[in-house]
């Protein structure tokens, strides 16, 4: 880990926490798990989520932006799937952490579920 803690360490920091926000909407994570079982299609990811195909679509342009997913062409029809997988990794981390603590994030006054949309300054 980087022992600084001033400005620059915080730009060498910077990536951690996007890749973090990458994953901050539960739909994400929704996929994520769910592609962690197998490839899926869109049609597949909106029939399991529930949500609408443009939802989903919207979703895995943003995991394909940051790497984390990919897709392979079969025809007509185009298969995700976890291109990092590192990354299930860190949710089996993340879900370690969360059994450990509770859930207390889901308390914390800036980030928790009784919180406002934009975090205090």
């Amino acid at each position: 880990m980087n022992r600084e803690y001033g400005p620059q360490a915080r730009d060498v920091l910077a990536p951690a926490a996007l890749l973090f926000h990458s994953l901050a909407d539960p739909v994400r994570v929704a996929i994520v798990q769910r592609l962690a079982h197998g490839e899926a299609r869109v049609v597949d990811l909106t029939n399991a989520l529930q949500l609408a195909q443009s939802t989903v679509s919207q979703h895995l342009a943003c995991l394909r932006d940051c790497r984390l997913v990919d897709y392979r062409a079969e025809g007509r029809q185009s298969f995700y799937f976890v291109a990092q997988p590192a990354l299930l990794d860190l949710l089996r981390a993340a879900e370690n952490l969360l059994a450990d603590t509770g859930e207390a994030v889901a308390l914390c006054p800036v980030f928790g579920a009784g919180a406002s949309e934009e975090p205090a300054s």
